[in-house]
């Protein structure tokens, strides 16, 4: 950032979409598992560069529901990732005070890795200043589904208000950013109720090589945009 005018519009809540980990792999002749393990290792940096601008809340699209579709063979590279990401990296996390929540249905992932996930979401569920938010078999459509089953069965009709509680993001405000990164140009069903005003930024640029100069780009174009919220 280059003023301090620019850090005093700093979000609240940032949300990436972490593309291009395959295509960064492929174009250097490796296998998309090592595309995948170079995109954790860009997502541990970037997420401690955003902390220490001062920004709380920090989303990452890391596993939809629809990647449920990939082969098996990167499934489970991602799985192992997910393993390693959380055993490596949980007591840094708990010592720099990182709430570390989750969405996304856990049912899918084997036993082991969920009792992983529960664990890292107990440690750091004493913590309120920081907030890591990780889609994990995480789709807004299913969000949005399970939520409204939620109200069904308690028999209640909802205002916008209520419906927030309902949501895997219950506590959080709504992203002021999302960031989609590999040059496509559309959110693949992640956090589409909760984006309704956010500002929206697309980069060529492949996941694995955004870096802290990149986020500082779309911060300082953040700051100058006039959100309005519908209002004149």
């Amino acid at each position: 950032m280059k003023s301090d005018n620019n850090v005093k519009k700093l979000p609240k809540h940032i949300a990436f979409i972490m593309d291009g980990n395959g295509r960064w792999a492929q174009k250097r002749l490796l296998p998309r598992k090592v595309g995948h393990k170079k995109g954790v290792d860009a997502l541990n940096a970037l997420v401690e560069n955003i902390f220490d601008m001062g920004i709380p809340y920090v989303s990452v699209y890391a596993f939809s529901t629809e990647n449920k579709n990939r082969p098996q063979e990167e499934i489970d590279a991602l799985f192992t990732l997910i393993r390693d990401y959380f055993v490596k990296v949980i007591d840094r996390l708990v010592d720099n005070k990182v709430n570390v929540r989750f969405m996304g249905d856990m049912d899918y992932f084997p036993d082991d890795l969920r009792l992983i996930l529960q664990s890292a979401e107990n440690r750091c569920a004493k913590f309120d200043e920081k907030v890591l938010n990780i889609g994990l078999n995480y789709g807004s459509k299913a969000e949005i589904i399970r939520a409204v089953n939620l109200a069904v069965k308690n028999g209640v009709s909802v205002t916008e208000e209520s419906f927030d509680k309902l949501l895997y993001t219950d506590g959080m405000p709504p992203p002021d950013i999302i960031v989609r990164t590999g040059g496509e140009k559309r959110l693949s069903n992640f956090m589409l109720y909760q984006a309704a005003y956010s500002e929206l930024f697309f980069t060529d640029t492949l996941w694995p090589d955004f870096d802290k100069k990149k986020l500082e780009e779309i911060l300082e174009e953040y700051s100058k945009r006039d959100r309005k919220f519908g209002k004149v």
